[in-house]
């Protein structure tokens, strides 16, 4: 989930606390898992929702997002050119659809928070290609999560790869750091130098997300003063993982392989642009 938010500091994990957040993390993903295995045209957001509380609720844990700073749905669910924030509703999924779900749970005091897009159907080549290239570039940018690189290396691997193709990557949203509070310093911008902005050090924890845009980089804010669209009215991708900042290489903390067996399995969701 990414809303404004105000940190005052940095706060790195212990080994122990880390371990802890993989276990919120990964139920994230078993979540998204679940919500994988049914995705169908004709199945509304609300049903979506309605799922994917239960299961966390069932697994020990409360989801994230449910009130928080009023928010009153338990999922985000973002169709099409919904950016982020998207409400669930009674609005059918439609054949050809694309629908990014973020997910967030607080499980042992720590917070659980990523997203992945799901192609509903059959959809363009277009549109699988944005999908595909928003995916990839999310794992640049974790290449670029280890101690010793700067913040800035990680949006410039997200920026470049995306704007390489001609997509509009989103500056008015950004992922951010992860723990006992979903929102924590430092911001991740999905644009950036090389070589600037704070030093990673070890034990960060970070849920980097890139939205990126198929038409223009700008958004505007719905009337319901939480849904996030494209300007252009053209389709949103997003994806996010919980990655904490290791030497050498990042730990992600979270797990797509589940989802994506899922996807796979389903004969109602496109999985051809694995």
């Amino acid at each position: 989930m990414d809303i404004n938010y105000i940190c005052t500091m940095i706060i790195y994990k212990t080994n122990e606390e880390v371990e802890l957040m993989k276990i919120s993390a990964q139920l994230v993903s078993n979540t998204l898992a679940e919500i994988a295995k049914v995705l169908k045209p004709g199945m509304t957001t609300l049903e979506i929702d309605h799922l994917a509380n239960t299961f966390i609720l069932d697994h020990g844990a409360v989801p994230s997002f449910y009130n928080y700073n009023g928010f009153p749905f338990h999922i985000i669910t973002s169709v099409n050119d919904v950016v982020v924030h998207g409400f669930p509703t009674n609005q059918e999924l439609r054949d050809g659809d694309i629908i990014s779900v973020d997910v967030g749970t607080i499980k042992n005091g720590f917070h659980g928070d990523h997203a992945y897009t799901f192609i509903i159907g059959d959809v363009s080549a277009e549109i699988l290609k944005l999908v595909k290239t928003t995916k990839d570039s999310l794992y640049l940018g974790i290449e670029q999560a280890v101690a010793g690189k700067r913040m800035g290396d990680i949006g410039y691997a997200i920026q470049s790869h995306n704007e390489n193709q001609g997509y509009g990557v989103v500056r008015d949203l950004v992922g951010h750091g992860l723990g006992k509070d979903m929102h924590e310093d430092p911001q991740v911008p999905n644009y950036g130098r090389k070589g600037s902005g704070s030093l990673l050090k070890e034990n960060l924890v970070l849920a980097i997300e890139p939205m990126i845009n198929l038409g223009k980089k700008e958004v505007f804010l719905d009337e319901d003063g939480w849904t996030i669209r494209t300007a252009d009215g053209k389709p949103s991708v997003h994806f996010e993982h919980d990655v904490c900042v290791k030497k050498g290489k990042a730990l992600i903390l979270s797990d797509y392989a589940p989802i994506e067996k899922a996807e796979k399995a389903n004969i109602n969701l496109n999985s051809t642009y694995y």
